[in-house]
């Protein structure tokens, strides 16, 4: 199997002690890690794999520590990292993967302090941080992100209007989610600027639908889909 290019090993009984099997595949390009039982120890088994381009650690028990193993791993363009022991310091141990496209923090644990990771992720196209650790003040050092398409923000529920008016900068998104915040109506008009959006979720906000439809019949044209409606 050393010529193997994916492997999918999501739900199963696997291990640390079950990733060393895969350090003969050098060419392997994804990896469905999700839902096992593989931790920190176990990824070491993976430094080698230095072609790998899609990895997935969602719902594994891989803490801070064992993310400075994927260090190397710089062809690395989709990582998935939703699990609640990450934090700040596994995110800051990631900045060496510069090439990231999408980033899954879904149930991470970041905080403020832990967005200025992602200055070095200029390639970022998709990111998603629902832990409920962030403030506007995280929300600054994602604007620097030009190249987005799809931003989830929701659960964060400290968020406020600042935080559109900061987002107001990222042209290319397409899809927006920052559900259950603090975002009033009074927000929405700093979303003019981002006329390629499609999608637009601000559920449990104090937004109403109707002036999401007067956003979308004045400024925002191809907005197909949105919450609350």
């Amino acid at each position: 199997l050393t010529n193997l290019e994916s492997l999918n090993l999501d739900s199963c009984k696997i291990g640390d002690e079950g990733l060393a099997n895969l350090t003969g595949l050098s060419l392997l390009k994804s990896l469905e890690l999700s839902d096992t039982e593989v931790g920190s120890s176990g990824l070491r088994h993976l430094s080698g794999l230095t072609h790998l381009e899609t990895l997935n650690l969602s719902f594994t028990l891989v803490t801070d520590s064992g993310l400075k193993k994927l260090s190397g791993l710089t062809a690395l363009k989709s990582l998935n990292l939703d699990a609640r022991q990450i934090t700040d310091a596994g995110l800051s141990a990631l900045t060496s993967l510069t090439g990231l496209v999408h980033l899954d923090l879904f149930g991470a644990r970041i905080s403020d302090t832990g967005t200025n990771s992602l200055r070095c992720f200029k390639n970022l196209q998709s990111l998603e941080i629902c832990g409920g650790g962030l403030t506007d003040a995280g929300v600054k050092n994602i604007k620097d992100l030009p190249s987005l398409t799809l931003l989830n923000l929701s659960q964060n529920c400290n968020l406020t209007n600042k935080s559109m008016e900061l987002i107001s900068g990222l042209n290319a998104l397409v899809s927006l989610n920052v559900s259950n915040s603090n975002i009033t109506n009074d927000g929405l008009p700093y979303l003019k600027p981002l006329k390629n959006l499609r999608s637009l979720s601000l559920e449990s906000c104090k937004v109403t639908a109707a002036e999401i439809k007067k956003l979308q019949s004045t400024a925002l044209p191809n907005l197909v889909s949105f919450r609350p409606e």
